[in-house]
């Protein structure tokens, strides 16, 4: 697939404001500081388009992109941030929620995991989540560029054991890496796949 374009639509904390319509939208959310806006810029091929910061939890709102005028990517809040207040954290928690379960052009969300770090309890308990409401989604490894290949694999490889305990068929799984762009076509190609499905 080619992103011809790709711009910014709408921000809002409220799944009833999200924009009208029917075109298909793909969520993307993950734990804090996951490299969620780097990925997002990286499959647009726009460097500024999701506002990347280096302090974990700016995302705190739901973020609408339209790429291509046909389908829109949906940048959620990171979970688990920690040094969020007990309110601030449930207000993300039900925003994240309500668009998840009520919003009817979501076809799948994309749960992005550090490539780095072990099954985190927090993520596992998300995507378990997911499977217990039916939600489509699948896993996306980040951060690849920050390991060896070896390292990283082995890394992802125990991750899908560790998943396979729960899941008697894993999700689809994606590896990338926002600075060298591996992952990218894969992507793209489930991307229109879904689309052409639809």
């Amino acid at each position: 697939m080619k992103i011809k374009t790709a711009e910014f639509v709408i921000s809002n904390t409220d799944v009833a404001k999200c924009p009208p319509g029917d075109k298909p939208e793909y969520a993307f959310i993950g734990r804090s500081n996951v490299g969620k806006s780097s990925l997002i810029n990286m499959l647009t091929g726009r460097k500024g388009l999701a506002k990347t910061s280096a302090t974990p939890g700016k995302t705190l709102l739901i973020n609408h992109f339209i790429v291509n005028d046909e389908w829109y990517i949906v940048d959620l809040p990171g979970y688990g941030y920690a040094s969020r207040g007990k309110e601030t954290r449930e207000q993300l928690a039900n925003m994240i929620r309500s668009y998840i379960m009520q919003r009817e052009q979501m076809v799948n969300l994309f749960v992005l995991v550090d490539s780095r770090h072990k099954p985190q309890k927090i993520d596992l308990e998300f995507i378990t989540w997911l499977g217990e409401c039916g939600v489509p989604f699948s896993i996306v490894f980040t951060k690849l560029d920050k390991l060896g290949s070896v390292a990283g694999m082995r890394n992802i490889e125990g991750y899908k054991q560790v998943l396979s305990e729960q899941w008697e068929e894993l999700p689809p799984v994606f590896v990338t890496s926002s600075v060298d762009g591996r992952g990218r076509d894969e992507l793209l190609d489930y991307i229109e796949q879904i689309n052409k499905s639809l």
